[in-house]
């Protein structure tokens, strides 16, 4: 199949082998070796599933699911072969409850399930039989009772309905309907995202030119879900720059396989790199004598840094030292050849962006939504990045701010709609454009800031407008705070309810000799504790207008996770779950 125009997502494998013939185009790590599959296998595999799906019934516009706990090469075939037929990749967290499953299965009709392991074999198939549309399910790995994705393949080697599959593939249009993905929501049940293959492949081939070159067989480690928007795009980008993508084990062996790989690429949330900032923090605070004051030195150094190189020939001196005696170890802890981390989905605190940009490691901050996969992003191959925006709006998109502050997105990466959802999708798709529910400014030289989300902004009994988001990152740079979320809505004054960074806390109150029975829920009933925790509220209020100053808080002993359901599975808060869940904190802040 030869390749003039990439026009379909299918259309990228086949670029990928004409253009580079990759070997190591996916690598996944089984039973302790790292498997590669060149991009000649990775088509031959999805044609075998095509010629598999076909035999067992699939039709076009047919849903099939894909559920995986961790990124896999499997997925990525499965996708492939799904869409060379004319169906639709439903790809599903695999974090969400047996709740949300039914009602994703049920409201896209799906028709087949492929899932990765056993416990997620379990949780489908405990709603199997309450999804009349689903015919059966397929495992990646081994699971007694239930069918391997092997025997497709199997099924496939069957070459003669290969023509079948030509005729289908060549009739696919860039404008049919490509996936559904199900946003996760942080509110109400969850909202079926229809995107074509036009809305995905020219957001890809136009993000590309804002990208930094990176040669035909680098590197990159894959570890955020492939099921969501920002890996998936970038997954496709990998193949179209002939990049070799190792999918990670699981978050908790980041720092494993980092070191086995050695890529010069990744993906990233907020989260994570606030994750590695701590880590590599807590060693240095339990240094001492010189070592300690060069670790100081460096942070210190990292904070004054510009991400444009505007320094002074002093500047660059020092900062020569510390690359060569402190940053250096960094690197080496995150593989010693990442050169780039891509970040999405939330507001990263603007110190990280410099702190590793003196280390070495750019962070390339962008923004978009499963409506419209990636909307800006800051450029550093054009030196167009500004510290506390998402960059400047990619050359095929209009990007306005409404009368109200919301922002406004025009162009071809916008989705078609939400299926089965006229209601919604017009209330949000107004003569072809997007009102993203997002707030926000673009200054004078086209870049985007996002100042909050339209929905989480209220209003105090006094009258003052609260933008909850933008307080929520300033009280998380505190070394003591995980998670905060700000509340207030028609009361007479801002407060948070606040998870506190255990990790740090329970190490900080022992080196104080805090007395107390080394709990969680012990540790934030100390007046010890919650005096330094005050201490952080009033620094961040300093910064802020009287009318939006945290005048109390109150700290949780649990910690804020996917698992129990208080985050979703992009790691943003689930505020009204939160807020039922903490009601007695709210009642305890307003009401006595």
């Amino acid at each position: 199949m030869a390749i003039q125009e990439i026009t379909r997502l299918f259309d990228f494998p086949y670029f990928q082998l004409e253009t580079y013939h990759t070997n190591k185009a996916f690598n996944t790590k089984i039973k302790g070796e790292w498997i590669a599959t060149s991009s000649q296998e990775y088509i031959n595999k999805a044609n075998a599933i095509s010629r598999a799906l076909l035999q067992l019934g699939v039709k076009p516009n047919d849903k099939i699911a894909i559920i995986s706990s961790t990124n896999r090469t499997e997925w990525n075939i499965m996708d492939i072969g799904i869409q060379q037929v004319g169906a639709q990749n439903i790809p599903i967290y695999p974090t969400i409850s047996e709740r949300e499953f039914e009602y994703i299965f049920n409201h896209a009709e799906v028709k087949l399930c492929f899932l990765s392991d056993d416990d997620l074999f379990h949780k489908v198939n405990a709603i199997r039989k309450n999804v009349s549309s689903l015919q059966d399910i397929y495992s990646f790995e081994p699971i007694e009772g239930c069918k391997n994705w092997q025997e497709l393949l199997e099924l496939g080697k069957d070459d003669s309905n290969q023509s079948e599959v030509e005729i289908i593939k060549n009739s696919i249009k860039s404008s049919d309907l490509a996936t559904i993905i199900y946003t996760s929501g942080t509110t109400g049940i969850p909202k079926g995202v229809m995107l074509s293959h036009h809305n995905i492949v020219s957001n890809i081939l136009t993000s590309i030119e804002i990208l930094p070159d990176l040669d035909p067989n680098s590197k990159v480690l894959s570890f955020l879900p492939v099921c969501h928007i920002l890996e998936r795009c970038a997954i496709y980008v990998y193949q179209y720059l002939g990049i070799n993508v190792y999918y990670g084990e699981g978050i908790d062996k980041i720092g494993e396989n980092l070191k086995e790989v050695k890529p010069e690429l990744i993906t990233v949330v907020p989260r994570l790199i606030e994750k590695v900032y701590d880590k590599i923090y807590t060693k240095g605070s339990e240094l001492s004598g010189v070592k300690k004051i060069l670790f100081y030195w460096a942070i210190g150094l990292g904070e004054q840094y510009d991400i444009n190189e505007h320094h002074s020939i002093w500047y660059k001196f020092q900062l020569n030292i510390v690359r060569k005696l402190i940053f250096v170890k960094w690197k080496d802890a995150l593989g010693g050849k990442l050169k780039y981390m891509i970040c999405g989905s939330a507001a990263l605190q603007p110190k990280f962006i410099k702190i590793f940009g003196a280390a070495g490691i750019k962070i390339i901050e962008g923004y978009g939504l499963t409506e419209a996969p990636i909307v800006s992003a800051n450029n550093y191959k054009n030196q167009k990045v500004k510290i506390g925006t998402v960059g400047i709006p990619l050359n095929c998109l209009n990007v306005t701010i409404g009368s109200d502050g919301e922002i406004l997105v025009k162009g071809s990466n916008v989705m078609m709609g939400y299926y089965k959802d006229e209601m919604k999708t017009n209330e949000v798709l107004k003569n072809g454009i997007f009102h993203t529910g997002d707030k926000g400014e673009i200054d004078a030289q086209g870049f985007v800031k996002i100042t909050g989300r339209k929905k989480e902004i209220f209003k105090t009994s006094g009258g003052k407008y609260i933008a909850p988001s933008a307080i929520e990152g300033l009280l998380k740079e505190s070394r003591f705070i995980e998670q905060a979320m700000v509340i207030g809505d028609g009361e007479k004054m801002p407060a948070a309810i606040i998870q506190p960074h255990f990790e740090f806390l329970l190490a900080w109150a022992k080196r104080k000799k805090i007395d107390f029975d080394g709990s969680n829920e012990g540790v934030i009933q100390h007046k010890k504790v919650l005096k330094r925790l005050q201490k952080e509220i009033d620094k961040v209020n300093e910064k802020l207008g009287k009318w939006e100053q945290v005048k109390a808080f109150e700290l949780t002993s649990e910690v804020w996770g996917v698992e129990n359901n208080l985050l979703t599975p992009t790691l943003k808060m689930k505020r009204k779950v939160i807020l039922q869940n903490y009601e007695h904190l709210y009642i305890k802040i307003y009401r006595n």
